[in-house]
């Protein structure tokens, strides 16, 4: 039986195993994923998470409830360079997605592939609906998916050539990585253990290794230390994510979510690249199939909902089924060219819902597939509308009044989209927020904004517990039709209260 590694050497035309040089074809394939995505990025308006990651900008620290410091720092040099702008906000996570392109071409170059590997692997990465839809929402998930990519890019390097210097850099990867999502450090744990438990550890341990796991640890020291001055609050976080997108009910749905987060028409690709992995004869290779079986099984039983997080890896995967399959698609055209076909049939398919490319008012057949168009739109309609209620109080009442928000995508709309208007600073307990403070201690009437009935029930008696009247001052709605968060959602005049807002603040926290 002829060895998968043989074949990608030979598919390079080069003896003694060397690698091809790196395609060209490459890098246009990045520029026009680039292009596209800033094309699109002022369609529609800011994802609710953006907003929210605006209002972290603005208060940049070493880390937050629900992710690390590195994307809200982002989000402050798009403030400092381009001011509230979608374009602006957008620029770095369409970046990465180029970024990840080109990653993804060289990874199929270390793995032995020939150029149009390379192009193939860049084409395959270029259409991931995790990636396109990712990059067009400036929150953690790109940032993630090229860190991921970039760790595995730098396994493999070592893996072909046995050059553990390389260790230093899987390190500042991980390390980096997860200054954006804390899922790349769970990635290095992952592929940390399967190396020293495995063959691997023959080959591939010895000081370097750990010199790397030093520098990934010394690199988000910043965010432990934050965490444990806040009490841990990212477990606590965790475990309420769990117990939302987590459990039996979501496996299947982590099952099937895995054939859309590449693209269906390449999951051809990426099985073929398992194999080519584990069949290598490589035991630092072989680390990234087991890591994936373990993250997969991980992530199904406890965030089944959120079935990108597995993103990243699929890069990696894909370049390896690129190389693996790379002769018999050379030999077998009809093949490649029904593969290229049903790759461009998917990714349009995938791109009217992950991307903002329906007219406004025709998303909300989207929005149950994926809510991110849905989370984009509404926005300055819900701010018009709690100025209208702010601006209808007596001036003496505003003067002891704040405006209390019960997600974070509505104090960031208010105090991003809002500012200038007259409205003051929001306030939330939701998530970081709660850590900002109550704003004045002594108001003594609140205006407060909730989202709908279905993802906030039972709203309004939540607010009598703490206040002796409460009265619904206006309904939350959008022009487009769209049943996202705020859809039905209520505006709340809240006085009299039970205790003093300042008093009443600790038992609001909310981490969802």
């Amino acid at each position: 039986m002829t060895d998968v590694t043989d074949v990608g050497r030979r598919a390079d035309g080069e003896a003694g195993g060397g690698i091809a040089p790196l395609d060209r074809r490459v890098f246009a394939v990045a520029a026009v994923v680039l292009a596209v995505l800033m094309a699109l990025s002022p369609r529609y308006g800011f994802h609710i998470d953006e907003l929210y990651f605006l209002d972290c900008a603005r208060h940049l620290q070493a880390s937050y409830v629900d992710q690390p410091p590195l994307a809200p720092l982002l989000a402050r040099v798009s403030l400092s360079l381009f001011g509230v702008s979608e374009a602006g906000l957008r620029l770095w996570p369409a970046l990465a997605a180029a970024g990840t392109v080109v990653v993804g071409g060289m990874t199929a170059r270390e793995f032995g592939g020939a150029r149009r590997a390379q192009l193939l692997a860049a084409v395959a990465t270029a259409t991931m609906p995790v990636l396109l839809g990712g990059a067009h929402v400036a929150n953690t998930t790109s940032y993630e998916v090229l860190a991921w990519a970039a760790i595995a890019l730098v396994v493999v390097r070592i893996g072909r050539t046995g050059d553990t210097r390389w260790w230093l850099a899987a390190g500042a990867l991980v390390g980096i990585g997860a200054e954006f999502n804390h899922l790349a450090a769970i990635f290095g744990v992952v592929l940390l253990a399967a190396v020293l438990l495995g063959p691997a550890r023959r080959t591939a341990v010895d000081r370097r290794l750990l010199a790397g796991a030093a520098i990934a640890l010394l690199l988000v020291l910043p965010d432990l230390w934050w965490q444990a001055r806040h009490g841990w609050a990212m477990f606590e976080m965790t475990r309420a994510l769990n117990g939302k997108n987590g459990g039996p009910g979501n496996i299947l749905t982590w099952i099937v979510g895995q054939f859309g987060i590449a693209g269906l028409a390449m999951t051809v690709l990426w099985v073929a690249g398992l194999r080519f992995l584990w069949r290598s004869g490589r035991p630092l290779w072989r680390c990234l199939v087991i890591a994936y079986a373990v993250l997969y099984v991980l992530f199904a039983v406890t965030t089944g909902a959120q079935v990108y997080y597995l993103g990243g890896l699929y890069v990696c995967l894909l370049a390896a089924g690129a190389v693996g399959l790379d002769g018999r698609l050379h030999s077998q055209r009809k093949e490649l060219r029904g593969l290229l076909a049903a790759t461009a049939v998917s990714t349009a398919l995938f791109a009217v819902i992950v991307l903002p490319v329906l007219p406004s008012s025709g998303v909300a057949w989207t929005y149950g597939i994926n809510a991110n168009s849905g989370e984009s739109l509404g926005w300055p309609q819900l701010v018009g509308t709690v100025r209208q209620v702010w601006n209808g109080l007596p001036p003496g009442q505003r003067a002891n009044a704040v405006i209390f928000t019960a997600d974070y995508g509505e104090a960031g709309a208010i105090n991003e989209l809002g500012r200038g208007t007259g409205l003051p600073t929001a306030v939330s307990a939701h998530n970081t927020d709660w850590w900002w403070g109550p704003g004045n201690p002594d108001a003594t009437t609140v205006v407060a904004v909730a989202p709908g009935p279905d993802h906030a029930p039972g709203y309004e008696a939540h607010l009598r517990q703490y206040f002796r009247d409460v009265r619904v001052a206006a309904t939350l709605t959008n022009p487009y039709g769209v049943p996202n968060i705020e859809s039905g959602g209520h505006v709340y005049i809240c006085t009299d209260p039970v205790r003093p807002w300042g008093t009443t603040w600790p038992e609001l926290r909310n981490y969802a």
